[in-house]
C-alpha cells in the first residue's frame, strides 16, 4: 500500500537528486562518464585521458566516443554519445574547438547536464564569438561545464582523472582532505608535482581554464560544504563576479580555512592572464582588501601555499598568539624568536610555577626561559618534559618544537613523544626538523600522524601567523 509517509519520502528524495542533477556533483562523482575525442594516437590528449581510465581505479562506467574507430586497446567505441545504451552522468572533450558546439548538442539529446571541456581555442586566443556561441548554447541546454582549455578534475576518493598528462609523467597526489583550485592548467600541474613530491594529500583538484559557466565562485561554494575537504587553496587569475564571490567565500570561510594565492599582481603579469586564459586580473590592492574582508588569507608564493595549508588541515585552534618554543639548538631558537616578532605574533610568558618546575628537572644545563634551551645534551625525555609543561601552562597558545636530530642524546622516540602531545589536542603542536637523517627516519612518521613538520624555522612561524590570522579574521 503507497501510504503517506512513503509519498513524503519520495518527494524527499526526489527532491535530493535535482539538486545533486543541477550542482556540480556529478563532476567529481558520477556514476558513468563518456570520453568524447578519443584517439588510437597515444600522443593525443584524448588517448591519455582515456588511459588514466583503462589503467585507474575509477569507481564508475566509462565509455569511448569516435566515430572513425571501432574500438581502441580492446575497448568499444561509440560514433556518437548517444549510441552509448545507457544513461552518461559526464562527459569529457577533448575536440578540436571548432566541434565542441556540434559535441555540445550531441550531449543535450542524451540528456548530460555536465561536461569537462579540455579543448582550448576559445577568447585565450581571441575567438570570443566561439565563446560566446558556445555559452548560449549551454544556457539553452541548462548544461554546466567545467572549462573550456583546462586541466580538468582529479578526485581522490572517486579516482576520477581528466587530467591530459600521464601519470608516468605527473605523479597523481595521495588522497587527502586539501581540495585545490586553478584557473591554469600547466600551473596546476606543477603544483600536483610538488605536492606529491611532498607527500601532501588532495580531496580534489579542478582545473576550471576559462570559467565559461562554473567559476571559482561556484567551486568554492560547492567545496565549502564538501565533508572530504578541510582546506581550500585557490590560485586565482582573476575573480568574473565580485559581489558573488566575495559573498560565497565570506560564507565559506566560515566553515573552512581558504588560502588564495593570486597571479597578476602586477601590470605586466596582468597582461600575460589576459593572453593566457582571457581573464581580467584587477587591481592589486583591491583585491588584497576583497580577499581579507571574505576572511580568506592570501599567500605569496606556492610554497607557503602548502606549506600553510598542511598546519591549517591538522591543527587544533589556537587560543591566541603567544607561542612557546623548546629545541635543543640555540641558534634556531634565536632565528625562531626573530620571525615570531616579525610576523607579529607574541613570545609566550611561562608561569612562574611551570619555569621552577623545569629548572629544577634540567638542573644547570638547560636555559628554561622562551626559548627553552635544552642545548645538545637535550634528551627525548627533556623534550617530553618540556612540552608536557607548555601544554598545561595556560600561559602558553602555540608550542614550537626544535627537534636537532644531529645531537647525539636524542633518539628516534621523538616521534613518539610528539605524535602523543599532538594527539592530546589542546594545542597546536609544530616541529621544525633539520637534517636528512630526519627527513628519512622521522618526518614521514609524524606527517602520517598529522603533525605538521617544517624544515626551518622561519617556515613554520610563518604556518603559525596564517593559522592565527585565519580563526582572527573568522571568529
Amino acid at each position: 500500500m503507497y501510504t503517506f509517509k512513503r509519498y513524503i519520502k519520495q518527494i524527499y528524495a526526489n527532491t535530493i537528486m535535482a539538486k545533486k542533477e543541477a550542482g556540480l556533483e556529478k563532476f567529481f562523482y558520477p556514476k558513468s562518464v563518456a570520453i568524447i575525442g578519443v584517439s588510437a594516437n597515444p600522443k593525443k590528449l584524448g588517448h591519455v585521458i582515456f588511459r588514466n581510465f583503462l589503467d585507474g581505479k575509477f569507481s564508475g562506467k566509462y565509455f569511448l566516443v569516435n566515430p572513425n574507430e571501432k574500438n581502441i586497446l580492446g575497448q568499444t567505441c561509440y560514433p556518437n554519445i548517444h549510441d552509448i545504451p545507457e544513461k552518461v552522468d559526464l562527459a569529457i572533450i577533448a575536440t578540436p574547438a571548432l566541434t565542441v558546439l556540434e559535441v555540445i548538442e550531441d550531449c543535450a539529446k542524451k540528456g548530460v547536464k555536465h561536461a569537462v571541456i579540455i579543448s582550448a581555442g576559445f577568447e585565450e586566443v581571441g575567438n570570443f564569438l566561439l565563446r560566446d556561441r558556445l555559452k548560449s548554447k549551454l544556457n539553452k541546454h541548462g548544461i554546466k561545464v567545467i572549462g573550456p582549455n583546462c586541466l580538468g578534475v582529479y578526485d581522490s576518493s572517486s579516482l576520477l582523472d581528466t587530467l591530459f598528462l600521464p601519470p608516468q609523467r605527473l605523479e597523481r597526489p595521495k588522497i587527502g582532505e586539501i581540495a585545490f583550485l586553478c584557473q591554469s592548467g600547466s600551473a596546476g600541474a606543477a603544483l600536483i608535482d610538488l605536492s606529491s613530491e611532498n607527500g601532501f594529500g588532495f580531496s580534489k583538484f579542478i582545473s576550471y581554464g576559462n570559467a565559461i559557466n562554473v567559476d571559482e565562485t561556484d567551486l568554492i561554494e560547492y567545496l565549502g560544504s564538501d565533508p572530504k575537504t578541510k582546506v581550500i587553496c585557490l590560485f586565482s587569475e582573476g575573480v568574473k563576479d565580485g559581489k558573488k564571490f566575495m559573498r560565497v567565500a565570506r560564507a565559506a570561510s566560515k566553515k573552512k580555512p581558504i588560502l588564495v594565492m593570486k597571479g597578476g599582481m602586477t601590470a605586466e603579469g596582468s597582461r600575460a592572464i589576459l593572453s593566457h586564459t582571457g581573464a581580467l586580473a584587477g587591481d592589486p590592492e583591491i583585491y588584497k582588501g576583497a580577499f581579507r574582508q571574505a576572511g580568506l588569507l592570501q599567500v605569496e608564493c606556492i610554497e607557503e601555499l602548502f606549506q600553510i595549508a598542511h598546519l591549517l588541515q591538522t591543527s587544533v585552534r589556537p587560543k591566541g598568539n603567544r607561542v612557546q618554543v623548546i629545541t635543543n639548538g640555540g641558534g634556531f631558537g634565536v632565528l625562531a624568536t626573530d620571525a615570531i616578532i616579525k610576523n607579529g605574533l607574541r613570545i609566550a610568558v611561562m608561569d612562574e610555577s611551570t619555569r621552577k618546575k623545569l629548572t629544577k628537572k634540567f638542573t644547570n644545563i638547560a636555559v628554561v626561559k622562551n626559548p627553552i634551551d635544552l642545548t645538545g645534551n637535550g634528551t627525548t625525555q627533556w623534550f617530553k618534559e618540556a612540552i608536557d609543561a607548555a601544554i598545561r601552562d595556560r600561559s602558553i597558545d602555540i608550542i614550537l618544537a626544535i627537534t636537532l636530530y644531529q645531537a647525539p642524546l636524542l633518539g628516534q622516540d621523538i616521534a613518539e613523544v610528539l605524535i602523543k602531545a599532538h594527539d592530546v589536542k589542546k594545542k597546536p603542536i609544530i616541529v621544525v626538523a633539520t637534517g636528512q637523517e630526519f627527513r628519512k627516519t622521522i618526518k614521514p612518521k609524524l606527517e602520517k600522524n598529522g603533525v605538521p613538520v617544517y624544515e626551518f624555522p622561519e617556515k613554520a612561524v610563518l604556518a603559525i601567523k596564517y593559522l592565527v590570522d585565519y580563526y582572527s579574521l573568522n571568529s
